[in-house]
């Protein structure tokens, strides 16, 4: 595959800034304060920039970038960067409670309607929120004449809708994906360590200059394996397991190139395959063709949800990961409905329940990004497959086929 490294244009930038400042005069709003910690990095939007930091975004005037770390700061002055366009000029060390009281008062908003990006987000173990207690104690506490307003879920569906450049740019990540999930085929073989493709998989996405997004990467093999999640030696050390005949190698990727994510659900199974493990893998196929076909449009995120599941509901499959879920940024999700009662030992576990559908509501556009990742379960049984898509005028883009079903070596 050709290596190509688009970025984003000025264009791009007045496109998103027009945009929220749309969104501001909708919510009457006189400022934005955006963090940035958190899964989707909110900050980047609105700078173009990595550094988990706060962009102060007046509805008049020009923006400050708040960050951590004079480390931060200094990459501006790189060589290779000296003739570099940044989108927000302000950068400064500033992320505190008083660093957001003084950029705010500097532009004379002790009595403004300010908005709120991560307060109130709905991202994956977000949603209490990504910003910092005690910073925003002292913000409150300084400026008690001032209106605070959580708008995450408003900015968040802003997002959404992705210029060609965005779409671009997801593509190519898209792109690496796809290698990523070739270089787990080739290397996926009985007597090989979960180690050893754990390796390939993130070689073939740093190579065409792309990272990854915690957890990383998530890797499960097994004839059955019903958990999700980054392989447990990740985390505790010990020896990975050895993948034998009649497994399940499970995989999910998230390449991000640019700042842009997208996911591959692999499922790569070697003979021979257990009959329950082909069903699953039947009905997982099935139900991400349901999406397919009814993703589009003028229809409603719970109607795609709807369609995907009936596969499942058909076969008596249950689910523990998203049928579904919106990308850059993920909030709208699909039920994850879960039938733990067969499980051996799964009484010991409290507060497992069926988690219902978050935005079901929202009605899909052209432009929007999503990830089809049916997954499958019977008993201890599970097969996961997906991929990323993009919304067109008439249906979807599907940027991802190797992983849109379980493969066999």
């Amino acid at each position: 595959m050709k290596r190509i490294y688009p970025m984003l244009s000025l264009n791009e930038r007045d496109r998103r800034w027009k945009r929220t400042k749309e969104l501001m005069k909708q919510k009457e709003l006189d400022c934005l304060l955006v963090f940035g910690k958190g899964r989707e990095h909110y900050d980047s939007y609105l700078a173009n920039e990595y550094f988990d930091g706060i962009v102060v975004f007046p509805l008049v005037g020009d923006p400050v970038y708040l960050i951590w770390s004079a480390t931060r700061v200094l990459i501006r002055l790189e060589p290779s960067l000296q003739h570099e366009t940044w989108w927000i000029k302000d950068l400064r060390v500033g992320y505190s409670g008083e660093g957001v009281v003084k950029a705010l008062q500097e532009r004379g908003m002790d009595q403004a309607k300010i908005g709120v990006v991560g307060l109130e987000t709905w991202g994956p173990g977000e949603d209490q929120g990504v910003v910092p207690y005690k910073l925003w104690a002292d913000v409150v506490r300084t400026l008690p004449r001032t209106t605070f307003l959580d708008v995450s879920a408003a900015f968040g569906e802003m997002m959404l809708i992705k210029s060609e450049e965005e779409l671009k740019m997801i593509r190519r990540s898209a792109q690496i994906g796809e290698l990523a999930c070739k270089a787990m085929m080739k290397v996926t073989k009985p007597g090989v360590s979960e180690a050893k493709i754990y390796a390939e998989v993130m070689s073939a996405i740093y190579a065409q200059a792309a990272v990854s997004t915690p957890e990383f990467l998530i890797l499960k093999s097994g004839n059955v394996n019903v958990s999700w999640g980054s392989p447990i030696w990740v985390h505790r050390g010990g020896g990975p397991r050895v993948v034998k005949k009649g497994d399940i190698v499970h995989a999910e990727t998230f390449p991000v190139y640019g700042g842009f994510e997208t996911q591959q659900q692999m499922a790569v199974a070697l003979k021979p395959i257990d009959p329950v493990n082909e069903e699953c893998a039947d009905v997982a196929r099935r139900s991400y063709l349901a999406g397919v076909k009814t993703l589009r449009p003028g229809v409603t995120f719970k109607e795609v949800c709807d369609a995907m599941n009936a596969p499942l509901l058909e076969k008596g499959c249950w689910n523990l990961t998203p049928l579904i879920h919106s990308m850059m940024p993920l909030l709208f999700v699909s039920a994850m409905r879960f039938d733990t009662t067969h499980l051996p030992g799964a009484g010991m576990f409290k507060g497992v329940k069926t988690i219902p559908v978050v935005g079901g509501d929202l009605v899909i556009k052209e432009g929007m990004v999503m990830e089809l990742e049916p997954n499958a379960s019977r008993g201890m049984n599970r097969v996961n497959i997906g991929g990323t898509v993009i919304v067109t005028k008439n249906g979807v883009e599907e940027l991802n086929k190797l992983a849109s079903k379980m493969r066999v070596v």
